[in-house]
Order: structure tokens, then C-alpha cells, then sequence
């Protein structure tokens, strides 16, 4: 497993530093998942969430994002996963994914939860593995 980050970049989880209407625009314009979401909903999303920004060293700019749901003590979803066009193909993703995964290792949860359509190669590099009894799950909303 690895979470090695890129040089000329670092991943904090202050929210200071988020750049709430950059990852408004990445989500809402781009991302599948988010595609139309609300600047309201974004920002209710952030505030009531565990955040993490990928930056550039140089330049201090956001180049990635990751927000994950928990109740620290026995679950966790991970979500909003959203590197830069600019930045994609370094390795940022499963950097951003290493350190989700050991920011909550500590809180010894039970289970971390995602959903993707496409990226399963970068969250298995970090130890994240497909559901093995799918038929034990079930949704309410949208699919």
C-alpha cells in the first residue's frame, strides 16, 4: 500500500485553506457524481465534513479535494474525490486516497466506504477492496 506524495505538493485537512468555490466549480461542472450541485449544498457538504486539499507548494493553489462523512469512532465514507485536470496523472488520486485511509486509521473504525465508476485501480492501492457481500447492501436515493 502507498500514499506517496508527489513532490512540490501537500495534502492538509485545515479548512482554512479550502478554496470552497474552486471545489464548487470542479464538482458541480465535471464530476459525474456532482454534476449540478447546488454552491448551497457544496458548501453545507464541506462544512459538515472532514476535508482535505491537495496544494501545490509553489504556488500554495488547490489542485485536488476529498471530503469524507464520520462519525469517527466506527464508519466513514469517503467522497467528492477530485483531482485537477492539470494535475491529474501524478499520482495525487491514490496520494489523496493514502492519506484519507491513514488520517482515520487511528479512530480504529469498522468499515470506510466509497462508490466509483472508474477508478478502482487507485483505491485498491490503498487497500480498498470491492464489497464481498454486495447483496447485504441496500440504498435509499438515487443509484
Amino acid at each position: 500500500m502507498t500514499n506517496d506524495l508527489p513532490a512540490g505538493y501537500e495534502i492538509s485537512t485545515d479548512p482554512a485553506r479550502l478554496d470552497a468555490a474552486l471545489i464548487h466549480q470542479w464538482l458541480a461542472e465535471d464530476a459525474y457524481w456532482a454534476r449540478g450541485r447546488s454552491r448551497e449544498k457544496q458548501d453545507r457538504a464541506i462544512a459538515c465534513s472532514l476535508n482535505f486539499g491537495v496544494y501545490d507548494e509553489a504556488s500554495g493553489a488547490q489542485v485536488g479535494y476529498a471530503r469524507v462523512v464520520t462519525d469517527e469512532s466506527t464508519f466513514a465514507w469517503l467522497c467528492d474525490v477530485y483531482i485537477a485536470p492539470v494535475a491529474r496523472a501524478k499520482g495525487l488520486g491514490t496520494a489523496l486516497a493514502g492519506a484519507v485511509r491513514d488520517h482515520l486509521a487511528p479512530f480504529g473504525l469498522r468499515r470506510v466506504m466509497l462508490a466509483t465508476a472508474d477508478a478502482h485501480g487507485v483505491y485498491a492501492k490503498v487497500g480498498f477492496d470491492p464489497l464481498a457481500t454486495p447483496e447485504k447492501w441496500m440504498v435509499l436515493g438515487e443509484q
